[in-house]
């Protein structure tokens, strides 16, 4: 046997009066998640414990099949695994976007879905001025970096910046112990921002500047048992996001970078499908990340939702289809992390659809993969799933 779960991050969404009352998953021409439904079966499962924020570090760590609730450190960790930054205990690890504040408002949490190549000379500007031996800031990929504090203290609220798109920004900064220490580094790296040469560069290209560093996310070094230690699967994990390979690292996963993988619409989908194959050829099992559905959904933006989405459904979870012909043995899974809902541009932690077909897999009465054809499914926690989609059957 070999198993992939295709993740379309953020997916899952509310009926919008624009589309009718529809789902921008209803809405979406997706022929191929509707064809794994009609070769297999439909559910639901819930992704998010009860009392865990609705992010997508606590909702991968679930569809990978670990117990949020005793597992989860926060964000921060996580994506240091990524990038092969090792934490001592003394460290506490911070997701720092760069963002764009603007009117008093969080103009964009992404500012402007900036490049690599543009925000990571930033954060070198900003670790050369305000590094110290007990604090260190690590360029990451595209908006996403890390901020990392020793001897800091627990109990910090912070805020995700994707959370208050459009909103006042200065009724959420950080509050609680340490609150002091994140408050004088955001306002000492906003002139280093500034005089950045790469922000200038944006600015007279006509693009969105990143003004600020907005920490959050953070937590102490975390550590998991691996999948391989668990159920003996060999396996890769592949996504544009520090995130969800971090994940995958912790969990003992071959981290497969594809070139052009953006994390948003139009990225390297071909490069992620042939890592995949090579994965799979060679190993148990494949985790394939796409994140323009989530991106789309955090810019309230419904027809670009639609497009991430059928763009997942044509390039990824279609030709992940057709390796069946080559891998006959292959047992496929797709299903959103969370919701993200265009209304509220945030995410939310409701029960998301699944679609599974494969060996072992009876056919099911359902015709589409949409919110309203899972309705009747009952809730199945994510860590049951991974379970039975590895060892049981439907």
């Amino acid at each position: 046997m070999k198993y992939v779960f295709l993740v379309g991050d953020g997916m899952a969404d509310y009926p919008v009066g624009e589309l009718g009352g529809r789902t921008p998953l209803e809405a979406a021409a997706t022929p191929n998640m509707d064809s794994i439904v009609r070769l297999g079966r439909i559910g639901r499962v819930l992704t998010v414990p009860a009392g865990l924020p609705p992010g997508s570090d606590v909702a991968n760590l679930s569809l990978l099949g670990y117990d949020a609730a005793a597992n989860f450190e926060g964000r921060g960790p996580i994506e240091a695994a990524s990038i092969g930054v090792e934490l001592d205990a003394a460290d506490t690890a911070f997701r720092c976007n760069v963002v764009t504040l603007r009117d008093g408002l969080m103009d964009d949490y992404s500012a402007g879905h900036i490049g690599s190549e543009d925000s990571r000379p930033m954060i070198t500007e900003i670790q050369a001025a305000l590094g110290t031996k007990t604090v260190k800031f690590v360029p990451g990929i595209s908006y996403r970096h890390l901020t990392i504090i020793r001897d800091f203290p627990r109990g910090l609220a912070c805020t995700p910046p994707h959370d208050i798109s459009g909103q006042p920004w200065e009724p959420h900064l950080p509050k609680g112990p340490g609150q002091e220490i994140i408050l004088d580094l955001m306002e000492r790296a906003r002139p280093i921002l500034a005089r950045s040469e790469s922000n200038k560069r944006r600015i007279a290209a006509g693009k969105k500047p990143a003004t600020d560093i907005w920490p959050w996310g953070q937590g102490r070094a975390m550590k998991l048992l691996t999948l391989q230690d668990r159920y003996g699967l060999t396996g890769s994990v592949i996504s544009a996001v520090d995130l969800v390979r971090g994940l995958g690292v912790l969990a003992g996963l071959k981290v497969r970078l594809v070139p052009g993988a953006t994390g948003y619409l139009g990225t390297n989908y071909a490069g992620k499908v042939a890592a995949a194959r090579e994965a799979l050829l060679n190993e148990d099992f494949v985790y394939l990340h796409v994140e323009a559905p989530d991106e789309t959904g955090h810019e309230g933006d419904v027809h670009k939702k639609i497009q991430a989405i059928e763009e997942f459904d044509k390039h990824i979870v279609g030709e992940i289809l057709a390796l069946r012909a080559e891998i006959p043995d292959l047992r496929i899974l797709v299903v959103p992390d969370h919701e993200t809902p265009v209304s509220t541009k945030t995410h939310a932690g409701g029960p998301v659809p699944y679609a599974v077909c494969g060996p072992h897999v009876v056919p099911g009465a359902a015709a589409a993969y949409t919110e309203k054809e899972a309705a009747w499914a009952p809730v199945e926690p994510a860590v049951d799933l991974f379970e039975r989609f590895i060892r049981g059957s439907w």
